[in-house]
């Protein structure tokens, strides 16, 4: 698959590693612009774009920026993508540490809500939970007894099974989190946010989640 991804932080670098590892044809941007991808791309093979040429035959466009860059991202960003691609975001809402008040999360929107609003683009949730570190050094083949698990929201059910196929694919197991406006159950703070169990243990730590937002992850 053409895979792009927006971000070339802790999880946007360690995502273009696994997958151009795996065979995909990988394009990554930054807010930087694509000269400062130069030492990623040599690593990898992957290919530095700029923001606006990113989507461009995507089939997964990948969004892992602080959720304070989202509005700033270009208004036509989504112009060139694919009719049926389909966007993941693995973003967290800190605002005392760094994205400060959004009124619509603090309101009750959830994250990836939120972001899909912002992009006018329907959003598969997943990565957002697990340690950047991880996607390195924790992918197991299927049926491995310590292989970790994902939890994915998402309103499209055929679009979760492609993000599932492809979280497999990585080497961890997919679990279906519910639908978009239910991925408060893997936002921070919550039972499953950070942790590191199979299938059974991201059930039952989705399952014990609350929707009640923390005080340490409200503005």
């Amino acid at each position: 698959m053409r895979i792009a991804i927006i971000g070339a932080g802790n999880i946007g670098g360690n995502l273009t590693r696994r997958l151009t590892a795996l065979g995909h044809d990988v394009a990554v941007a930054n807010s930087r612009g694509p000269e400062t991808l130069a030492d990623l791309a040599t690593e990898t093979g992957a290919t530095p774009v700029t923001f606006t040429d990113a989507p461009r035959g995507a089939d997964i466009l990948i969004v892992t920026i602080p959720q304070k860059a989202v509005p700033g991202l270009p208004k036509d960003l989504l112009k060139d993508l694919p009719e049926g691609a389909i966007v993941i975001d693995t973003g967290n809402y800190y605002p005392q540490e760094r994205d400060g008040l959004i009124a619509a999360i603090e309101g009750g929107t959830t994250e990836s809500r939120w972001v899909a609003n912002q992009l006018g683009h329907p959003v598969v949730k997943v990565f957002n939970g697990i340690y950047a570190a991880n996607l390195l050094a924790r992918f197991r083949p299927a049926g491995a007894p310590d292989r970790l698990a994902l939890p994915i929201a998402g309103d499209d059910d055929a679009a979760k099974k492609v993000v599932a196929d492809l979280v497999d694919e990585l080497g961890f197991d997919p679990v279906d989190a519910g639908s978009l406006d239910e991925s408060w159950r893997q936002q921070p703070a919550t039972p499953v946010y950070g942790l590191d169990a199979g299938v059974d243990g991201v059930r039952a730590a989705l399952a014990a989640a609350s929707p009640d937002r923390s005080a340490a992850f409200t503005a």
